[in-house]
């Protein structure tokens, strides 16, 4: 055998695509979970198709990314709105206009929203943290109604201890785009996203054994090439110490009735216990009368490994693992696990076509 990769997510899965279908080569995939597709699997239940791991939406500016999955899938157009429970009001995430309209019960347009903003934001001249970045660009208010306690929940600290990227990567705008994401390509596999992994790995030449421990496995097994996807500290049977991992624990349950919520996610910023509510239905515009399928999502320490945990602590930690991962010979690591790095699930793909041609094909 040439190659094994571990992992059945979408990182290992693209890869062994390419491996199997530009280089003719055989691959064998190793997946400790009952099923393929990681955490973008997705099955059926009461004929709703259910997202086993929260929502997950495509969304790109990376037109090879959208072509290269466009191979697997029909897309149905879907742009995600999100709303935000406070207080009983539902106002629109990200912040727009028309949410502090909603918010305050103001009539604002672009230039009055400038004004508002100037007249409650807080001056900082140094962005040290998440709680910074909200401050700064929309004041306190907004920042107690909409972020302090729901970033609390998510990450088990408070916003002034994350990064500033953490919630930089929400954008803010002075429009009235209600639309969670603006990118050039947007939507939902027509038949889910495991359907669409399944096409993926259809050739004869990959191999997939599922329910299996990788270390159990390649102790009977002679290989060239180890792609690896898992956690990087489980590779290292943590020889540095466990590496910190924010989870989510989901919660699902089938309604007997059409609707349950205005949009497909309702975010909760100062339930005391879970972030959001998903209603799959509206995600994939299934046509099911009299039933729907909601998730509720609880942030903790323990469930699925979600968001490395954005502290110097554990980077500095990860250091330690990257120097021993940049002397390795014929290991490849990709994907969020192995790299300790958040991706949306994009440039999970984009970073494993990249790796597919400068480390694999290239020294095929």
């Amino acid at each position: 055998m040439k190659y094994v990769i571990v992992g059945a997510g979408l990182s290992g899965l693209t890869i062994a695509e390419r491996i199997a279908n530009q280089l003719n080569e055989e691959v064998l995939i190793i997946e400790k979970r009952n099923h393929i597709g990681g955490n973008i699997y997705d099955f059926y239940e009461d004929g709703i198709l259910i997202q086993k791991y929260g929502p997950h939406i495509f969304h790109t500016n990376e037109k090879i990314v959208y072509e290269y999955l466009s191979e697997f899938t029909e897309w149905l157009d879907y742009e995600h709105h999100v709303l935000s429970n406070v207080g009983g009001k539902l106002v629109p995430m990200p912040i727009c206009i028309d949410t502090l309209n909603a918010l305050y019960g103001l009539d604002l347009d672009e230039e009055s929203m400038k004004k508002w903003i100037e007249e409650h934001k807080e001056d900082i001249d140094e962005i040290k943290s998440s709680e910074d970045v909200v401050l700064k660009n929309a004041g306190r208010d907004i920042y107690n109604k909409l972020f302090k306690n729901y970033t609390q929940k998510q990450w088990g600290t408070s916003a002034a201890n994350l990064d500033p990227s953490v919630i930089s990567r929400i954008p803010f705008r002075f429009n009235h785009d209600t639309r969670y994401f603006e990118d050039t390509y947007q939507g939902m596999p027509k038949d889910g996203f495991t359907k669409m992994c399944e096409k993926m790995i259809d050739n004869d030449k990959i191999k997939v054994v599922l329910n299996t421990d990788y270390k159990d496995y390649l102790k009977d097994i002679e290989y060239d090439t180890l792609i690896y996807t898992g956690p990087i500290d489980y590779f290292y049977n943590y020889k540095y110490g466990e590496l910190l991992y924010r989870c989510l624990n989901f919660v699902y349950e089938v309604l007997d009735e059409d609707s349950y919520q205005e949009v497909g996610v309702v975010n909760y910023p100062n339930h005391p216990y879970f972030t959001r509510i998903t209603e799959f239905k509206k995600l994939t515009m299934q046509d099911v009368e009299g039933k729907t399928a909601i998730m509720k999502e609880y942030p903790g320490f323990n469930g699925e490994l979600c968001y490395p945990y954005p502290t110097q602590e554990y980077l500095d930690k990860f250091q330690q693992y990257k120097k021993e991962m940049d002397n390795e010979e014929n290991v490849i690591f990709a994907g969020r696990l192995a790299q300790y790095k958040y991706y949306n699930m994009d440039l999970v793909v984009k970073n494993a076509l990249e790796i597919f041609e400068t480390q694999i094909k290239k020294n095929h």
